[in-house]
C-alpha cells in the first residue's frame, strides 16, 4: 500500500473506486470475496480504493476496524492507496482515529452526519480527528446545508482538507452554484466528482474536474479507467459513449439505493460474491434481482475491449 497522497496529480490519475464490502452469513468481514474485487480492481488499473459508504462503513463496528484496515494494507498492491473512512458519529471519529494513528494510510474520509449535527459541530469534528491524525482528510460534500462553502475554505487554508468528494446531486449537473462559489474557493483541483459516472462528463468539460469516484466501476473498473482517460484527453463523444453504458446500473441505484443495488449487483455480475448486506440497508428486493443481474453482466461484457482503448 502506498502510504502517501502527495497532491492532485496522485489522485488524478486512477478513477476513485468506491467498492462495496463482502460480509459472511454471519456478517463478519468476508477476506476472501474481498480479495477477489480488490484484484478486480487493480487489474484494471485502478490505484485508489475508498471505503466510505457503499462499503457501509457508517455501520462497522469499532471492534473490527483494526482487523479491516489491516487486511486493506496488507491485500491490495504496492502502488494502491487505501482511503478508509471514518464517523460520522463523533464518538466513532474518537476511536477511529486512535487507531488510523497506529497506521500508516494516506488519509481517511470523513462520513457525512445527517442526525443530531450542526455545521459548526461537524467543522470542529473534522479539525478534530486532523489534528490527531497529523494529516488533511477527505471531505464529502453531500448537502449544501452540511458545510458552507466559507466553512470548507476555512478547513482547507488551516490545512485540514486535502480534496472534497463532492456529491451534492443536481437535476442538471451543469448549472451548480454551489459547486462554482467552491472551485473559487479552493480550487478545482482540490474537488473530486464524486456521484460516479452520471455527472462526471458535466464536470469535467464544464467545471474542470480532473477526478471521478465510481461505484459501478466495481463491476466494471476498465470501463471506467477508460472514461477517465477519454475525459482527460477531452474527447467528450467517446466519453459520453462510455458514460451511456454505465447509467442502466445507475438508474438502478438512484432508484432502489446506491450501495444496495451495487452490493447486489457486484455478486449478480460473478466479479465476487459480496454475502448478505449488513444493516442498517438492506437486501434489494428479489423482483428486482433480474434486472440488476441484467444490467451488471452487460456493464461487465464490455471490460474487455475497454483495457484496451
Amino acid at each position: 500500500m502506498r502510504e502517501t497522497l502527495s497532491g492532485p496529480a496522485d489522485w488524478q490519475k486512477s478513477v476513485i473506486a468506491v467498492p462495496p464490502m463482502a460480509r459472511t452469513p454471519d456478517l463478519d468481514f468476508a477476506p476472501e470475496a474481498n480479495r477477489n474485487l480488490i484484484r478486480h480492481l487493480e487489474q484494471a488499473g485502478i490505484s485508489i480504493i475508498m471505503c466510505g459508504g457503499n462499503a457501509n462503513f457508517y455501520n462497522i463496528a469499532i471492534s473490527e476496524y483494526e482487523g479491516i484496515l489491516d487486511f486493506l494494507a496488507e491485500t491490495v498492491a504496492a502502488d494502491t492507496w487505501v482511503i478508509p473512512a471514518i464517523g460520522p458519529a463523533f464518538g466513532a471519529i474518537r476511536d477511529q482515529v486512535t487507531i488510523l494513528g497506529r497506521k500508516r494510510f494516506p488519509t481517511a474520509m470523513v462520513l457525512p452526519a445527517t442526525a443530531n449535527m450542526s455545521s459548526v459541530g461537524i467543522e470542529r469534528s473534522i479539525r478534530y480527528a486532523a489534528d490527531k491524525l497529523g494529516q488533511p482528510l477527505v471531505v464529502y460534500a453531500k448537502a449544501e446545508n452540511y458545510l458552507s462553502v466559507e466553512q470548507i475554505a476555512a478547513l482547507y487554508r488551516d490545512g485540514c482538507i486535502l480534496f472534497v468528494k463532492y456529491a451534492i446531486v443536481r437535476n442538471d449537473p451543469e448549472t451548480d452554484d454551489f459547486l462554482t462559489r467552491l472551485i473559487g474557493a479552493i480550487g478545482a483541483e482540490r474537488i473530486v466528482s464524486g456521484i460516479g459516472e452520471r455527472p462526471a462528463l458535466a464536470h469535467f468539460r464544464k467545471f474542470g474536474l480532473k477526478a471521478f469516484t465510481t461505484g459501478s466501476g466495481s463491476v466494471a473498473p476498465a470501463s471506467s479507467m477508460r472514461l477517465l482517460r477519454k475525459l482527460k484527453a477531452k474527447d467528450y463523444a467517446a466519453a459520453e459513449e462510455i458514460r451511456q453504458g454505465f447509467l442502466p446500473l445507475e438508474n438502478l441505484r438512484d432508484g432502489y439505493g446506491p450501495a444496495e443495488i451495487l452490493h447486489a449487483a457486484v455478486t449478480l455480475a460473478g466479479v465476487a460474491d459480496m454475502g448478505p448486506v449488513m444493516p442498517l440497508v438492506s437486501e434489494i428486493p428479489a423482483m428486482l434481482v433480474p434486472e440488476v443481474s441484467a444490467a451488471a453482466r452487460k456493464l461487465l461484457t464490455g471490460e474487455a475491449n475497454a483495457a484496451h482503448a
